[in-house]
């Protein structure tokens, strides 16, 4: 079955997109996901955990927990304090986890839509809006 097999596909929209929603987790709960990687976006962007937060609907204290959480399992800082004044930035590690991430959800992506529009009779298309929100922690 690929492209052009239209048996069985007549109540399939004609434009279809593809939706992934991955995570990394352990027993203890997710360690990272677009979620994070979105928070980390808004600190970089704000300089401000606070600011941040506010931007993903969430409670100053549960952004913290989340970021704590995170670098607990992995063994490094994700965000610095710059000076009591002026909020947080991204560590190099951080940084660089957080563009990791994104690149591997790219290829991840790339792969999956490749491959529905091998298997599948209609046309898939990537996610063009806000793919993910702050449900994905």
């Amino acid at each position: 079955m690929g492209q052009g097999d239209n048996e069985g596909t007549k109540n399939v929209d004609k434009k279809t997109v593809i939706r992934l929603h991955l995570w990394f987790e352990t027993l203890d709960g997710v360690v990272f996901g677009m979620g994070r990687a979105q928070l980390l976006d808004h600190i970089e962007e704000c300089g401000s955990l606070k600011k941040a937060a506010e931007k993903m609907e969430m409670s100053y204290r549960a952004a913290w927990g989340k970021i704590k959480k995170t670098e607990d399992i992995l063994g490094f800082k994700l965000i610095k304090k710059i000076s009591n004044k002026e909020g947080y930035n991204l560590t190099e590690e951080g940084k660089k986890f957080k563009d990791t991430f994104l690149l591997w959800l790219d290829d991840v992506e790339s792969f999956a839509l490749k491959r529905a529009q091998e298997l599948f009779p209609w046309q898939c298309d990537n996610y063009d809006g806000v793919a993910r929100g702050k449900d994905d922690f």
